[in-house]
C-alpha cells in the first residue's frame, strides 16, 4: 500500500493524517525556507537602518510577517513580504516612532525579545507590546533585568515578568552583562539596545550561542569587537551608523533537521537538502547526528553574506544512541524534539541534558515531546532538564496533539512516517509558524 498523507479540516484546526504504508523512502533534492532568526535580523536591522534594504529568501512564517507589522507600525517601510525580494526603506537608529497601537509579536518570542532592547532605547517615546496566548506566559524577565540595569523603565505582568509588557524609553548605558544562560535572544536584545547607550556594552555567556545578530550588525555597520574565549562580545554606542544593505537568507537548518532525521530513518531513503546554512553556532544537530552515526556529507560549501552554506546529503543508516548535553545544547536546542524521534529508532540509550530552556518554549517541549512520542509506543522518560530515551522500540500510529507548537508538530510528522498505521496529529497548521509549505514538501519527497 502506498503512503497516504493529507490534511483535513476539523472546526478550527487541521489535521495532519500519515499513513506510511509499506516500502515508503524518502526520494529527491528539496530547498527549505529561509532562516527564521536570520529573517527577523534582518527585517529588524533593515527597519532601523539609513537607506534601503533588500532581503533575498526571507522566511514566509508567521514569526518574520509579526515583525514585519511590528516595524511598519513604528515607521518603518517595508514591502510585501515574498520569497524572491522585499525592501526595506529604514528609518534611521534611534527614530523609531511611537506607535498608536500596542505592538503585537503574535507567537514570535525573538520579535518581542529583541524589538524590546530597540524600544527600551528611545527617550521619550511610550511603547506596548504584548503577543498570543503562549507568548503571553513566556518568561520575559531574562531581558527585562539586563535592560533595566542600563537605566530602562519596563512594567508588566507578574512584578514584570510577562508579556503584555510597558516600555517607556530612556537615554540607556552600556554595562557588562554576564549571562547566566547562552541564549541569542537575551544577547541580541542587550546589543540592540547598546546600539543607542552611551559607552560599551558588553555580554558574556557560560556558553556559545548562535551569532546570528553578530554578524549582521557588523555588516549593517555597527563597531563590534568578540572575544571567542570567554563568549564575550561588545557593542559601541552613540556613534554608530547603521546602513542598509543586500541581505541573503540561506535555509533555515532548524527546518532541514527534520529531513536530515527523516532519511536517516526511514529505509532506503535519500534526500539533497540545499542551500542551508551551516553557521557554527548552529550546526550541533549535524555533530549530534555523526554521534549517532547518520550518513550526512556537505557538498557545495560556499559563503553568502558572510554566513556558510552548504548542501546536504543524507542518506538511510543505523543509529546508535548517545549523550547530548553540555556547551552543544545552545547549538541544538531547537531541535531536541526531532533528535528525540531519531533516537526513538537508534540502537542503545540517548540522554538528553541541560536543556531545561525547552520548558519555557511554545510550548514545554520536554514534556509534550515524551508524552506524545510515548502515545506511539516510544520509551522516553522526562528529567528536569532533558530526556532518557529508549531505542529500538517499533512505533505505532496514534492520535496526538501538537499543542500548537510547529517544532512539535513536524517532529510527530517525521516520527509517523517510521510507524506502523496511521496517525493523526491535530493542530498542524501550528508548522506554518516556520514551514508553511511542510506538507507540501513531505507529499514531495514520499
Amino acid at each position: 500500500m502506498p503512503a497516504s498523507i493529507a490534511l483535513k479540516q476539523n472546526d478550527s484546526q487541521q489535521d495532519l493524517i500519515i499513513d506510511p504504508g509499506s516500502g515508503l523512502a524518502l526520494q529527491g533534492r528539496i530547498r527549505i525556507p529561509g532562516d527564521k532568526s536570520i529573517s527577523h535580523r534582518a527585517l529588524m536591522l533593515g527597519a532601523i537602518a539609513q537607506g534601503e534594504t533588500t532581503i533575498e529568501g526571507l522566511l514566509l512564517g508567521e514569526d518574520p510577517r509579526s515583525t514585519a507589522a511590528c516595524f511598519r507600525a513604528m515607521g518603518a517601510e517595508i514591502s510585501e513580504l515574498n520569497a524572491e525580494s522585499v525592501t526595506v526603506r529604514g528609518i534611521g537608529l534611534g527614530e523609531l516612532r511611537e506607535p498608536i497601537d500596542v505592538l503585537n509579536a503574535g507567537n514570535s518570542g525573538t520579535t518581542l525579545r529583541l524589538m524590546i532592547g530597540l524600544l527600551a532605547s528611545h527617550p521619550g517615546r511610550f511603547f506596548s507590546v504584548t503577543g498570543d496566548n503562549s507568548l503571553r506566559s513566556r518568561p520575559m524577565s531574562r531581558v527585562v533585568k539586563p535592560l533595566q540595569q542600563m537605566g530602562a523603565q519596563i512594567w508588566g505582568r507578574n512584578n514584570n515578568t510577562l508579556a503584555p509588557l510597558a516600555i517607556q524609553g530612556q537615554q540607556l548605558k552600556g554595562i557588562h552583562y554576564h549571562s547566566p544562560i547562552a541564549s541569542a535572544q537575551v544577547k541580541s536584545c542587550i546589543l540592540l539596545a547598546g546600539l543607542c547607550a552611551e559607552g560599551e556594552t558588553t555580554v558574556t555567556e557560560p556558553a556559545l550561542s548562535r551569532d546570528h545578530s553578530e554578524r549582521m550588525l557588523e555588516a549593517f555597520g555597527a563597531k563590534l569587537t568578540r572575544d571567542p574565549a570567554t563568549h564575550s562580545v561588545t557593542i559601541t554606542g552613540n556613534a554608530t551608523t547603521l546602513t542598509g544593505q543586500k541581505v541573503v537568507v540561506p535555509g533555515d537548518i532548524s527546518s532541514a533537521a527534520f529531513w536530515l532525521v527523516a532519511a536517516a530513518i526511514v529505509p532506503g531513503s535519500e534526500l539533497v537538502i540545499e542551500n542551508v546554512g551551516v553557521n557554527p553556532t548552529r550546526t550541533g544537530i549535524l555533530e549530534a547526528l555523526d554521534l549517532m552515526g547518520a550518513d550526512i556529507t556537505l557538498e557545495n560549501e560556499r559563503t553568502v553574506t558572510g554566513e556558510p552554506v552548504a548542501d546536504l546529503r543524507v542518506r538511510h543508516s543505523s543509529l546508535k544512541g548517545c549523550t547530548i548535553a553540555g556547551d552543544i545544547i545552545p547549538r541544538l536546542i531547537d531541535e531536541i524534539p526531532i533528535l528525540a524521534v531519531a533516537a526513538a529508532f537508534a540502537k542503545g540509550n540517548t540522554t538528553i541534558q541541560d536543556a531545561a530552556e525547552l520548558r519555557v518554549k511554545e510550548s514545554d517541549r520536554l514534556a509534550v515531546t515524551a508524552t506524545q512520542l510515548n502515545r506511539m509506543g516510544a520509551k522516553i522518560a522526562e528529567r528536569p532538564d532533558g530526556l532518557e530515551i529508549t531505542g529500538e522500540t517499533p512505533l505505532r500510529g496514534a492520535e496526538l496533539d501538537s499543542h500548537e507548537d510547529h517544532r512539535i508538530t513536524m517532529s510527530l510528522a517525521i516520527a509517523a512516517l517510521n510507524a506502523q498505521g496511521k496517525t493523526t496529529i491535530h493542530g498542524a497548521e501550528a508548522a506554518a509558524i516556520s514551514y508553511p509549505k511542510f506538507v507540501d514538501t513531505l507529499i514531495q519527497v514520499t
